[in-house]
């Protein structure tokens, strides 16, 4: 019995994995959408949506049927506990991705501006920390998540520098201020996919060391706080 339960806990993991993959696989999307202004990228994503969201209550159901057949302990109990919460970070994921691609197609019915924020960098940033947190899941590798966690600080002060200077661009040059509002809101979503990442690799490591670390940073903790209520 006990045989099967892993190998159950194994296909849920997999489960997981593949909609991991479409949630990052649309943010991907949507940067490329944003960088060449191409809208059949943005019809994607969209169409990647129900996809994502019917995973996500597979991989629940899945999760929650182990917990009321099996009522593990310990260990794989924790691991139950954090794939339910990383299931939900990953739709969430895949939410931004969206919104990105929202805000893309309203930028190509907009005039063509120069704006003083590296997009595409601060999605390579943010989609790193997805795919380490990830990583740190399939390896069972708490030290890989605490890594991850150091990693937000540098998204989170890449996404207050774009604020900044769009602020001051739109002063100078109101005219663009459609252009670089709808790049702002882009840099927070990349800002809150790292968010959903730290918040994966937080139930890594829960689930590895049996250590809560959501509240050791006030900050943090009060970030995935706004993001469960939003």
């Amino acid at each position: 019995m006990r045989v099967k339960f892993h190998k159950n806990l194994d296909e849920l993991k997999e489960r997981l994995l593949v909609m991991a993959g479409l949630a990052e696989q649309a943010v991907q999307r949507s940067i490329e959408a944003y960088r060449t202004r191409d809208l059949s990228l943005c019809d994607l994503v969209f169409q990647s949506e129900p996809a994502i969201n019917r995973f996500e209550r597979e991989v629940d159901q899945m999760a929650l049927d182990l917990l009321a057949m099996e009522q593990p302990m310990a260990v794989d109990l924790r691991f139950l506990y954090a794939v339910l919460r990383i299931n939900a970070d990953l739709e969430r994921v895949g939410d931004q991705a969206v919104n990105i691609a929202a805000r893309v197609q309203e930028m190509t019915a907009q005039a063509s501006a120069e704006l003083p924020v590296d997009i595409p960098k601060l999605a390579n940033l943010s989609s790193a920390m997805v795919r380490k947190s990830l990583q740190s899941l399939i390896e069972a590798n708490s030290e890989m998540a605490h890594s991850v966690l150091a990693m937000d600080d540098e998204v989170d002060a890449m996404n207050s520098d774009a604020f900044h200077a769009i602020t001051e661009l739109v002063q100078r040059k109101p005219d663009l201020a459609p252009q670089a509002l709808n790049a702002l809101i882009i840099a927070r979503n990349l800002e809150r996919v790292g968010d959903h990442a730290t918040n994966i690799a937080e139930d890594v490591i829960f689930w590895v060391e049996g250590a809560d670390v959501r509240h050791s940073s006030d900050s943090r903790s009060e970030k995935r706080d706004v993001e469960e209520t939003s």
